[in-house]
């Protein structure tokens, strides 16, 4: 050993420094080597095994350990001038900063899966807070990392930021005001992870698949993605169909358009065939009687029967829509509005709306009894005497001028 020494101590300054420097970054590696290699591999069972997030934290972490020792021993290489042996300290120490910043940032990303494991997380996602807290702790590194190269204090460094303040504000305009949205959307429970929403400003009608600190993404549903400014959301308008969603219903709104010279008085023998529909047992009993019991007061003896109350195919029709939607057992009656009634007519008919909801809030389902419901309603049309109004057709044109058929 005494030789080794003897000889090393002969060897010229800069091979001794040299020789030294290696045997430090040999001692720095074996250090690394030990932690990550041995001691996290030991702990990792303990650790959470559904994820590596906590071990990478672990990991950025235990890398302190190799540049301390590097920034101490750096200290004792010979024949190192005065200045390299400062650079190489501040640089290790700027280091150091980086790997705890790095550190802290993969415990956010941890503490961010946990949360995302409980119920709550689905419609109250901490995305956005965790990606304010990694933009403070990032600024901070930078800030002390720079203060260590420089070889200033920090507080310095952070005096001088108030002549910059003007400049950060237009700089991160963006992020501070995505981050009082974000708060906004959270806190009032706007909109979250799940949710349908049309934006038609954005283009987005989709379902919101993240909730981040700068963006909103919608999956519309021809699968397209569409990113959201998270400001543009307080700014603009939009519709959430959360609350149809947790209704259970969801809301039938259409109308059938009648020709308006179908509408008719009903005669008697049109009145005793309708008799037919089950449906209509009540509506013609209540109005016949109530019809009869007018007609006894106010009509005299000698009165030109026009001056009656007569039943119309018209009104008939949606008493047997009313009916017809109280006994479907998809529609939804107690709990939410029925109405069946008429708007006002135009030159493209006299529409009869519908208006009811569903027992379902799932699409298809949705559309397959609206579509069931007014099948129905148009093939019963002919037996009320009405007809459906629709603009003339060349084949309505061929037909009036007798011309069906000629080539």
């Amino acid at each position: 050993m005494d030789d080794i020494l003897l000889d090393y101590l002969a060897l010229a300054p800069w091979m001794q420094a040299a020789i030294a420097l290696f045997a430090l970054l040999l001692v720095a590696l074996a250090i690394n080597w030990l932690i990550k290699r041995v001691l996290l591999k030991f702990a990792a069972p303990y650790l959470d095994t559904r994820s590596d997030t906590a071990d990478r934290a672990a990991a950025w972490l235990a890398t302190v350990v190799p540049l301390l020792v590097m920034s101490r021993g750096v200290l004792l290489v010979p024949h190192l001038p005065e200045a390299v042996v400062t650079v190489t300290i501040n640089v290790l120490q700027a280091l150091i900063v980086f790997s705890v910043a790095m550190g802290i940032s993969w415990a956010l990303n941890y503490v961010n899966e946990l949360y995302a494991r409980r119920p709550e997380a689905r419609s109250r996602p901490i995305k956005g807070y965790v990606q304010v807290l990694k933009i403070a702790v990032f600024c901070g590194a930078a800030i002390l990392m720079i203060a260590v190269l420089i070889e200033e204090s920090p507080l310095l460094l952070l005096s001088g930021l108030g002549a910059m303040a003007a400049v950060l504000l237009l700089v991160f305009k963006d992020t501070i005001l995505s981050l009082v949205a974000s708060v906004q959307l959270t806190s009032n429970d706007m909109l979250r992870v799940g949710d349908w929403i049309e934006m038609p400003s954005m283009n987005a009608d989709g379902d919101v698949i993240d909730i981040a600190l700068h963006t909103v993404k919608v999956q519309n549903f021809d699968k397209t993605i569409t990113t959201i400014p998270t400001h543009r959301l307080i700014a603009d308008s939009y519709r959430n169909w959360r609350g149809m969603s947790e209704s259970g219903g969801r809301r039938i709104k259409r109308s059938l358009v009648i020709d308006q010279n179908s509408v008719r008085f009903l005669g008697e023998e049109e009145i005793a065939g309708l008799r037919r529909f089950k449906l209509l047992d009540d509506y013609l009993a209540r109005k016949a009687e109530e019809i009869a019991e007018w007609n006894r007061h106010e009509l005299s003896s000698d009165c030109d029967t026009i001056n009656a109350r007569r039943i119309t195919n018209i009104g008939t029709l949606r008493a047997y829509v009313i009916a017809y939607l109280k006994s479907h057992p998809r529609i939804a009656g107690e709990r939410f509005t029925l109405l069946v009634r008429q708007l006002p007519p135009g030159p493209e008919g006299l529409p009869i709306e519908i208006y009811c909801f569903t027992d379902t809030v799932d699409w298809g389902e949705y559309e397959a009894i609206q579509a069931d419901i007014f099948d129905h309603m148009l093939a019963i049309l002919p037996e009320f005497g009405l007809r459906i109004f629709q603009q003339p057709s060349g084949l309505d044109f061929a037909v009036a001028l007798g011309t069906r058929g000629e080539h």
